[in-house]
């Protein structure tokens, strides 16, 4: 059997694949802090990747298809692509956040990373510059799970809405969506700044 032919499969494989080639370049080292950024890293992809999915592609196509009395409408992509997209979205939040966490953790940068860089005299530049991140990263986590998909489960019926609360929900997930990928840039800024420098 083919592992290409399901999504499982294929993502079964790809942590095989890496996991091989980490054994053959350190067959003899386990590096917690090494596993826990590329956990964070595998997942905040596909998070943030599935946010800009949801903006830059799907929002702007379901206006359109709404917008077209002629045509097919969006049905196909709330019943079948968007409660799909919407589970992959908000695990691989919680995953990403849990993952950052457990780096920050084991890494000894969890409390000075809350507290911007403020505990360390002189004030600790990493943790100032991840800390922000991850206060972004937090903000966008809590507006997935206490915003975005409560108020989704309204808009595809999963939870019963009268047409008016659907539509007071469809908006609100949006707005809440839009802030989301605005606070996502900052926050990747952040994320790959904390060592490698500001981009100034």
């Amino acid at each position: 059997m083919n592992p290409l032919n399901t999504v499982r499969g294929a993502i079964t494989t790809g942590f095989v694949l890496a996991l091989l080639v980490t054994f053959a370049i350190s067959p003899t080292t386990f590096h917690e802090l090494g596993i826990a950024r590329w956990l964070h890293i595998v997942f905040g992809i596909t998070w943030i990747g599935l946010l800009y999915y949801f903006n830059l592609v799907q929002i702007p196509a379901l206006a359109v298809a709404a917008a077209d009395k002629g045509g097919p409408g969006g049905a196909g992509i709330s019943k079948y692509v968007a409660p799909r997209a919407l589970f992959w979205f908000r695990w691989s939040a919680l995953a990403t956040w849990l993952t950052g966490a457990w780096y920050l953790l084991r890494s000894g940068n969890f409390l000075g990373a809350l507290a911007l860089g403020m505990t360390s005299d002189p004030m600790n530049y990493y943790q100032l510059v991840i800390g922000i991140g991850a206060w972004l990263g937090t903000i966008m986590l809590l507006n997935v799970w206490g915003v975005i998909w409560p108020n989704q489960k309204k808009v595809l019926g999963l939870v019963a809405a009268s047409d008016e609360e659907k539509a007071k929900a469809r908006r609100l997930a949006m707005l809440a969506s839009r802030v989301n990928f605005v606070l996502s840039v900052p926050m990747l800024l952040c994320m790959g700044s904390a060592t490698h420098g500001l981009p100034l």
